[in-house]
């Protein structure tokens, strides 16, 4: 697989403390998608929540709101000094149940292993290099608790003819000039999803031309 060049974590955080409240205008092509994932992850069982990437807290308010149980606990990290405070402000109506913490982008958490039953990223994995994807993917595996469940949304190769012409625009624009696209690039995260995930749920979902890629795995025994 070839990398293309990505944002350091550095650049990424610079550029998402500059982009703030506007990654929610984003949300008229990230919405069905991440409602796809809400319907395959089956977050009513939930007691415990590890979203990596959580941006403005858009998704962990929806969880909290509508579809984790009242006792569930959520812990949300960011690279991006911006957007935690965003997310705190936010998530602050549900008090002690939720930790807000920037990182420094790397995918170790500070976090003890098997601490979580559901551990979540949307948007996030296709803006890293390959050696990222494949971090945050072994740091799920190491916090998730045996059973638990992984849920992924991000960009992905377009599934219909007007989407493959977004994403070679989007891929020239990514090479061209990673920024122009906040960093992002059309992946398939199943593509660095080996023996120890067992794939539940994976579907495409195309919005005003743009697919995203949905998986919902379980940590394998």
């Amino acid at each position: 697989m070839v990398d293309l060049a990505t944002l350091s974590h550095e650049d990424a955080r610079k550029f998402y403390d500059r982009f703030g409240s506007k990654q929610d205008w984003q949300r008229f092509y990230e919405d069905p998608a991440i409602q796809e994932l809400i319907a395959s992850a089956a977050f009513a069982e939930a007691s415990a929540v590890v979203e990596f990437g959580c941006g403005t807290g858009r998704v962990a308010e929806m969880l909290l709101r509508e579809h984790l149980p009242e006792r569930a606990e959520y812990l949300a990290v960011d690279v991006s000094a911006t957007m935690v405070a965003l997310a705190q402000q936010r998530l602050a109506p549900f008090g002690s149940r939720v930790r807000v913490m920037q990182t420094d982008g790397a995918p170790r958490l500070r976090e003890p292993s098997a601490s979580c039953d559901r551990f979540i990223s949307t948007y996030v994995l296709d803006l890293l290099s390959t050696d990222d994807i494949r971090g945050v993917l072994g740091e799920a595996h190491r916090l998730l608790v045996p059973g638990g469940r992984l849920g992924v949304v991000g960009l992905t190769h377009g599934a219909t003819i007007p989407a493959r012409l977004v994403e070679r625009a989007w891929t020239w624009a990514h090479r061209w000039r990673p920024t122009s696209v906040g960093g992002c690039r059309p992946i398939s995260v199943v593509e660095f999803m080996g023996s120890e995930w067992q794939v539940l749920h994976r579907a495409v979902v195309t919005s005003y031309a743009i697919s995203s890629e949905v998986v919902a795995a379980r940590k394998a025994a």
